[in-house]
């Protein structure tokens, strides 16, 4: 299956949009799913970092690990799932628009599967993962645009 993409511009710097983005701490705010996250150690973002998110999906909790594997501000980022029976895949772009006031978010989603997660993927992660992701762009402009 192929990715699962979605892009939305905001009205916001680049610079500041990557650096919301890529703020673990801030998952939890504008994705829906994202019960908790948290960088694992102290270092700034960077290639090799890894941060621990709790999912959460119906009415189950999901935790996982994320690792960074590209890491270029304020352009683009990428993290890969490292444990669990659904890993995600994630790569994301900042691109300036106009005048560079606005910046358009580019959010591509891949996922490989794992034991039950061979099961899980087609009839719950991919779906669910689908229809949040227009809803959590439009919350994250929300949010940037209002002052975040």
């Amino acid at each position: 299956m192929s990715a699962i993409r979605q892009s939305i511009e905001i009205s916001r710097r680049p610079e500041d949009v990557f650096s919301y983005l890529t703020d673990a701490s801030h998952l939890p705010e504008w994705q829906e799913s994202a019960v908790a996250s948290r960088p694992v150690g102290d270092a700034p973002m960077a290639v090799g970092s890894r941060v621990r998110v709790i999912r959460r999906i119906g009415r189950r909790r999901f935790p996982m690990t994320l690792e960074v594997r590209e890491f270029d501000p304020p352009r683009s980022w990428s993290m890969d799932g490292v444990d669990g029976p659904v890993r995600g895949h994630v790569r994301g772009t900042v691109e300036p628009v106009g005048d560079g006031e606005r910046s358009r978010v580019t959010l591509d989603l891949d996922f490989e599967s794992h034991g039950i997660g061979k099961v899980l993927l087609p009839l719950v992660v991919r779906p669910h993962a689908k229809k949040e992701l227009p809803k959590n762009e439009r919350h994250l402009k929300e949010l940037l645009e209002a002052g975040s």
